[in-house]
């Protein structure tokens, strides 16, 4: 793609339920300029586009032709990401996907080398790192003020989005579940504080076979689950360092925890699947609160980080690479537990560089 300057055009593909947050913060950021919107209901997409001052809406053809759009957002269900994120690729686009970036290593790989063999980016949600909450709590591990962090436990455990969500068959089938529903949000957090995982261990159990959907048009209706709805693993390191982690959707306590140790101290972080929260600093002689610092302005902050990066010529943080690495640990978590063995992970990535504490997406930088 030829270099361009100023803002960066993008179009969103996929206008369900996560296109709210997404269009609600895109079109305020001065960086990105939302030109078009596109959906297989291409009603639904003039009804999304309207609802947030988008000047187009239609098919997915007519997104891409228009020579505006350098980074396509795809917001479409699981199963569809890697069919689109290809789609994109080939017609000369950057490529934000929501997570998961595939359904495994194999497809994800696929998707991240396609991209660079073709010079564009492949990025990809969850971009909730970037928020003040794990970014604060990364400042300050990586300026050594909590000694040699050692582990980590993460919990979360819910009774499921089927009670809320209009639509959730999807969340309950390949490509979803609690672990890759939720677990992109601690596992992408979790390698930007220890680097790569290298070996995993788990046990994943169904509780149910079948659920009934609580809400919306389709309430009362059953559907199939067909994914681990309990997952509980032990991840190891590169550098050593371990985490017990737990993905639930068989509780009825709703519960959320990101803990990390070292000798001298526990830091509590808030859910990584928020933009916020104040951290709690636990020493042997007190407690403390402490005002996290930076950005919480939602999703969408990785693709105007991602804007900026193109812009620069340096590497956007919430890279295909890392998202690859991210599936493959999801991938091996599931195979460990089916196993009943450790076993060892295929990719690695580097963890990037935590962002300045006055990072502000609502700045016009382009």
């Amino acid at each position: 793609m030829t270099a361009r300057t100023g803002r960066v055009g993008v179009g969103v593909i996929g206008a369900g339920v996560i296109s709210d947050q997404y269009l609600g913060n895109l079109t305020r950021f001065p960086d990105v300029e939302v030109r078009a919107v596109a959906d297989l209901d291409v009603a639904r997409a003039a009804a999304k586009a309207q609802q947030y001052g988008v000047a187009n809406a239609g098919t997915v053809d007519e997104l891409l032709a228009d020579d505006g759009i350098e980074i396509v957002v795809n917001l479409t269900i699981p199963a569809a990401h890697v069919e689109v994120a290809e789609r994109v690729l080939a017609a000369g686009r950057h490529v934000w996907t929501e997570k998961p970036l595939a359904l495994d290593r194999t497809a994800a790989a696929g998707v991240v080398t396609a991209g660079e063999a073709a010079g564009l980016r492949v990025a990809s949600a969850p971009d909730t790192f970037l928020g003040a909450g794990i970014q604060s709590a990364l400042r300050r591990m990586r300026a050594g003020e909590l000694g040699d962090v050692h582990s980590a436990l993460t919990l979360m455990q819910s009774p499921g989005p089927e009670s809320w969500h209009p639509n959730p068959d999807f969340l309950f089938q390949a490509g979803a579940g609690p672990l890759f529903d939720i677990g992109p949000y601690y596992l992408t957090a979790l390698v930007q504080f220890f680097g790569p995982i290298v070996r995993v261990q788990a046990v994943a159990t169904t509780a149910r076979q079948e659920r009934v959907i609580g809400s919306g048009p389709r309430a009362g209706e059953r559907f199939a689950v067909t994914v681990p709805t309990h997952v509980s693993a032990l991840y190891e390191f590169a550098g050593g360092a371990t985490a017990s982690s737990i993905f639930s959707f068989d509780t009825r306590q709703g519960r959320t925890l990101f803990e990390l140790s070292s000798s001298d101290a526990t830091l509590a972080i808030p859910d990584p699947n928020m933009f916020e929260g104040d951290l709690t600093i636990v020493r042997e002689d007190a407690t403390d609160t402490v005002p996290a610092e930076g950005a919480t302005a939602g999703r969408g902050m990785g693709v105007v980080e991602l804007a900026r990066a193109i812009r620069a010529g340096r590497p956007e943080r919430a890279s295909g690479r890392l998202a690859l690495h991210v599936v493959d640990v999801m991938q091996t978590t599931i195979e460990a537990a089916t196993t009943g063995t450790a076993l060892g992970v295929h990719t690695t990535v580097a963890a990037p560089p935590p962002l300045e504490a006055d990072w502000d997406p609502f700045a016009r930088t382009l």
